[in-house]
C-alpha cells in the first residue's frame, strides 16, 4: 500500500499509473493463478491477463454480480471459488521446500499463511440473496486496518478523541471497520455493540460518564437513541460528530440529528456518512463539511466503476451511474468487476476536493440503493414501477414524523391480487392528523408515484417493536410482507 498522506497529494497521471501497475500485478500474479472462479471464466473466454494493460482494459473482464458469488441450495459453497489461495499443486510445493528447510522453508510457509489463509470472516446481510462470507487473510486485516486509519483521517478524528461504536455486534463490516479504524488510529473506543447488546440506557449512560465526541451508528438507531438521551436531559455537550454507516442518510435526518444534540449542549456538530459493501471490505468516509463534497477513496486498494446500468458502458466523470468494484491489493474473496446495484446521482470526480484537498476521487454522497428490495410489481396503477428508496429522505425529513414503517402486502394476502402500501406513522406530539395524513399522502404521491393504502398512526413504542429497533441488525423500515408463492 502506499503511504496515505503522499497518496493523497498524487495527480491524477500519477494515481492512474500506480493503478494499472497494481492491477497487472493483481491479474498475473494473484486473480488467474489462484482464484478458482476467475481462472476458470479466462479460459473459458479465450482472456489472456497478460493483454490487461491497465484499468482501461478492465472493459474486457466479465461483470460480477451477487447472483455469481451468494450460496444457493443448489451450491452451497460456490462462494469459496472466489477465494485467492494457492491450488493443491502449489501447496504441496511449499510444504516441500518447509521440509527442505527448518529456516528458509518455514518462512516460505508462514508468508503464505500470512497472505492467503482465512482467519476473519464477515456476511452480507441477505437481504437479496443468501448470506454470503466474505473472508480475511493476515494480510487483508493490515488492509482493513488501514482502510479504518484513512477514514478516521479523513473525519478528522486523532488520539484526543473519546469514540463510541454502537453499531450492532455482528459479522459484518460496520462493526469490525468501526473497530479496526480505532485500534489503528489509537483512539479510546467503547465497543458498546448497540442497543442490542449493551441496551439503550446503559449506552445513554456510558457516552455521558465518558464525555464521548464521536459516535457511530446505523442511522435509524441514532435518531431513537439520541430522542431518549434528549428525553432524559442528558449531558452530551462532548460530543462534536456522528458517524452513519450501514444505511443512506438523507439530509433531513441529519438536521434532526444536530437538533437532538444541540438539545442537549453539543455545538458545532458534523453529522457524516460512510459507503461501502460487504465485497469492499473497507468503508469510504464523506469529507466533512455542512455541505457534502462525496466520498473519499483508497485508490491503492480499488478500483471504482461508474457505470450506465442498463449497458453496462462507462459513464463519464461526474455522471450518474451504477458504482463497480475491482480490489487491487487484496487476498481472501475477491470480486472483479463487481455491480453493487448502488446508483451514485453524482458520479465520480477525480478533481482534487475543494473541502481539503485531497486528491483522491471521490464518489457522489447522493447514493441509491436499488436492489434491496425485490420488485415492487404495481398493476394497480399501470404498471408504474416505484423506487422505495425514495421513501427514506421523504419520512427520515419531515418535521411532523418521530418514527415510521412501510408494510407492502397482497390485497387478501392473495398472491395473485394487487399489491398495497401501509404506511405506518407515530407522529409528533400535539400536531394535527389529518393535515398530516393529507400531506404525507400528497408528498408520497409526488415521490414514489403512488398512493399509500392506508396511512395509520401508532404510538412510538408500537413502530420500534415493529421496527425490532433493539432486536434486529438494521431496523426493518421497508417490510416486504407479500406471500412468495
Amino acid at each position: 500500500m502506499e503511504n496515505w498522506q503522499k497518496l493523497c497529494s498524487m495527480s491524477a497521471a500519477e494515481i492512474k499509473k500506480m493503478q494499472d501497475r497494481k492491477l497487472r500485478a493483481l491479474l498475473i500474479n494473484q486473480i488467474y493463478p489462484y482464484s478458482p472462479y476467475y481462472s476458470r471464466v479466462f479460459k473459458e473466454m479465450g482472456l489472456d491477463p497478460y493483454k490487461i494493460k491497465g484499468v482501461q482494459d478492465l472493459k474486457h473482464l466479465p461483470f460480477t454480480y451477487k447472483e455469481d458469488v451468494a450460496p444457493t441450495d443448489e451450491e452451497p459453497e460456490k462462494h469459496k471459488d472466489f477465494v485467492v489461495r494457492p491450488d493443491e499443486e502449489i501447496t504441496e510445493k511449499y510444504g516441500h521446500l518447509a521440509k527442505l528447510s527448518p529456516y528458509g522453508g518455514k518462512a516460505v510457509v508462514e508468508e503464505k499463511i500470512y497472505d492467503y489463509k482465512p482467519v476473519h470472516i464477515h456476511f452480507t446481510t441477505g437481504r437479496t440473496a443468501k448470506s454470503t462470507p466474505f473472508v480475511y487473510s493476515k494480510r487483508d486485516l493490515e488492509n482493513i486496518r488501514e482502510g479504518g486509519y484513512r477514514l478516521l483521517d479523513v473525519f478528522g478524528l486523532d488520539e484526543k478523541d473519546m469514540f463510541v461504536n454502537a453499531f450492532p455486534y455482528s459479522p459484518h463490516l460496520a462493526f469490525w471497520q468501526a473497530f479496526f479504524a480505532a485500534e489503528n488510529s489509537g483512539i479510546a473506543t467503547l465497543n458498546s455493540g448497540g442497543g442490542k447488546v449493551m441496551g439503550t440506557q446503559n449506552l445513554i449512560e456510558a457516552v455521558e460518564e465518558l464525555r464521548a465526541t464521536a459516535m457511530c451508528f446505523i442511522p435509524g438507531y441514532a435518531y431513537y437513541f439520541l430522542r431518549e438521551a434528549a428525553r432524559q436531559k442528558r449531558d452530551f455537550s462532548s460530543v462534536k460528530t456522528i458517524l452513519f454507516g450501514g444505511e443512506r442518510v438523507p439530509p433531513g435526518l441529519k438536521d434532526k440529528i444536530k437538533s437532538l444534540l444541540m438539545e442537549m449542549g453539543a455545538a458545532e456538530i458534523l453529522v457524516l456518512a460512510t459507503y461501502a459493501c460487504t465485497e469492499s471490505r473497507v468503508a469510504w468516509g464523506e469529507c466533512p463539511a455542512e455541505t457534502s463534497y462525496g466520498y473519499h477513496i483508497y485508490p491503492d486498494m480499488e478500483v471504482i466503476e461508474v457505470v450506465d446500468p442498463d449497458t453496462g458502458e462507462p459513464v463519464g466523470e461526474g455522471e450518474e451511474g451504477e458504482i463497480v468494484y475491482t480490489p487491487l491489493d487484496w487476498r481472501g474473496t475477491s470480486v472483479l468487476r463487481y455491480r453493487t446495484g448502488d446508483i451514485a446521482k453524482g458520479g465520480i470526480t477525480y478533481e482534487p476536493c475543494p473541502n481539503c484537498g485531497r486528491t483522491v476521487p471521490r464518489i457522489s454522497a447522493n447514493i441509491q440503493r436499488k436492489s434491496e428490495f425485490k420488485e415492487f410489481e404495481l398493476t394497480k396503477i399501470k404498471g408504474t414501477l416505484v423506487n422505495l428508496n425514495n421513501f427514506f429522505p421523504l419520512m427520515m425529513s419531515h418535521p411532523q414524523v418521530v418514527e415510521w414503517q412501510v408494510e407492502i402486502r397482497k390485497r387478501n394476502n392473495d398472491p395473485f391480487e394487487l399489491d398495497e402500501i401501509y404506511l405506518y406513522v407515530a407522529p409528533e406530539e400535539g400536531c394535527n392528523l389529518e393535515k398530516l395524513k393529507a400531506d404525507l399522502r400528497q408528498k408520497v404521491i409526488r415521490d414514489t408515484e403512488v398512493a399509500p393504502s392506508d396511512i395509520i398512526f401508532k404510538p412510538v413504542p408500537e413502530i420500534l417493536k415493529q421496527l425490532g429497533m433493539e432486536t434486529e441488525l438494521k431496523e426493518k423500515r421497508i417490510f416486504d410482507n407479500r406471500p412468495t408463492d
